[in-house]
């Protein structure tokens, strides 16, 4: 877990329920806790000043941080992204982004080609992305003040279920999504016993669910959030995999120390080739600037 990551994801899963505010030494403590060391948060906040994620004022001697409006829209997004999944039956139409971008300008045609993944298109071809789900306007949106980028959007129909599956597995690797699923369920499913049994002191419980959203919220970038009729089907009669539901998730149970009385839950649902999985991440204990 890098720093700069771990700086947003504190402030946007801890100390946005702590005013948004911390001091300088209490940020040194909170990184402590993942094993950062205080040279290595100093520069990382100053860092991020400099680049317009953090603004700092001054209490007495101390330096206080917080995130900018900028900084807060760009987490509020993730959050959204992440948490709010996609839901309901599909009108099985598929919404086209067709893009064009000078050669000379390759560093904006990265840019749009991961804002395009954030928002859950896929490349169907290099320059040709699609998505089941109706966010073209965010793209056109969000890169309308760039004249070199050349955007068209289409709503389109296949010719049937099954061609709408090939598409799916054409844009997606879906594959190796369902696989490192199983691999997040294995790695936090054993853990339960010993979250529900309250057997974490509190730094070890922050930094367990710190991880726990750390390792979930790369998905998004590479799930489409497909519905359930373009999901794989078995290799036996073409008939859709069977559903299933399992959960796992992060319990922070102890209630004294500097995490105590606070309630937190975030649910993340997410199909998979095996059917729905469902991601809890939830916690009790009141997060309290550390320091």
């Amino acid at each position: 877990m890098k720093a700069r990551s771990l700086v947003f994801d504190l402030y946007g899963d801890y100390l946005r329920y702590r005013g948004g505010r911390i001091r300088l030494r209490g940020l040194v403590a909170l990184l402590g806790c993942f094993g950062v060391p205080e040279a290595t948060t100093r520069v990382t906040a100053a860092r991020l000043r400099k680049e317009g994620w953090l603004a700092a004022d001054r209490d007495g001697r101390e330096t206080v941080y917080s995130l900018t409006e900028g900084a807060w829209r760009m987490l509020d997004e993730g959050r959204t992204r992440i948490f709010q999944r996609a839901a309901g039956p599909w009108d099985g139409q598929w919404h086209m982004v067709i893009y064009q971008v000078p050669e000379t300008e390759r560093a904006l045609r990265e840019q749009l080609r991961r804002r395009l993944a954030w928002l859950g298109f896929g490349p169907l071809s290099p320059s040709v992305w699609l998505s089941p789900h109706d966010r073209a306007k965010q793209v056109t949106d969000d890169f309308a003040g760039y004249p070199a980028v050349q955007l068209d959007t289409f709503r389109s129909r296949s010719a049937g279920n099954g061609a709408d599956r090939d598409i799916a597995a054409r844009a997606w690797d879906l594959a190796a999504l369902n696989r490192d699923y199983r691999d997040l369920l294995a790695r936090y499913s054993p853990r339960l016993a010993v979250y529900r049994a309250g057997e974490l002191d509190d730094a070890a419980a922050l930094v367990e669910r710190m991880r726990l959203v750390y390792d979930y919220r790369h998905f998004p970038f590479r799930d489409p959030d497909l519905p359930a009729e373009l999901l794989p089907t078995t290799g036996r009669g073409g008939r859709p995999m069977k559903s299933s539901s399992r959960r796992t998730g992060c319990s922070v149970t102890r209630r004294n120390g500097p995490w105590r009385s606070w309630l937190a839950t975030r649910t993340i649902r997410c199909h998979s080739m095996d059917g729905p999985l469902i991601i809890v991440i939830y916690c009790t204990g009141r997060p309290q600037a550390c320091g």
